[in-house]
């Protein structure tokens, strides 16, 4: 007898369940709607604005980068509009700067490397360039 008793005591310690532990099993869940909802929004990787403004971002960059050995004609109005787009201080919704920022990007960086593609298209290397690249 004294062997059962010694066995159900260990058996208790074993487990860990007592009255309130199993209890707090039966108790509710606090959760807030936006964790509950969070990973149920849409499973693309960038919401519809988002991937506008990436492509807003996209479009002036190519502009930049494609027509910069332009002299003259609509090849130079394009990179002139996206010169003054991406080094300009446009403070509206989708200025560069703002669309870096909901992009998570850093503006100077991007700036620094198109101010590099535009020294090698206007630098003495000019002659030589067919087309700029980033």
């Amino acid at each position: 007898m004294k062997s059962e008793t010694a066995t159900s005591y260990h058996s208790k310690e074993q487990t860990g369940l007592t009255t309130s532990n199993v209890t707090s099993l039966f108790q509710p869940d606090t959760v807030l709607s936006t964790q509950f909802f969070d990973d149920r929004r849409s499973k693309t990787l960038l919401e519809p604005e988002k991937r506008l403004m990436l492509a807003i971002l996209e479009d002036a960059i190519y502009c930049f980068r494609d027509n910069c050995l332009a002299k003259h004609g609509k090849k130079k109005r394009l990179f002139n509009n996206a010169k003054g787009w991406l080094f300009g201080s446009d403070d509206w919704v989708f200025g560069f700067q703002n669309i870096c920022s909901v992009l998570g990007l850093n503006p100077e960086y991007v700036l620094k490397g198109l101010a590099r593609t535009l020294s090698r298209c206007t630098g003495p290397a000019r002659r030589s360039l067919t087309s700029c690249e980033l």
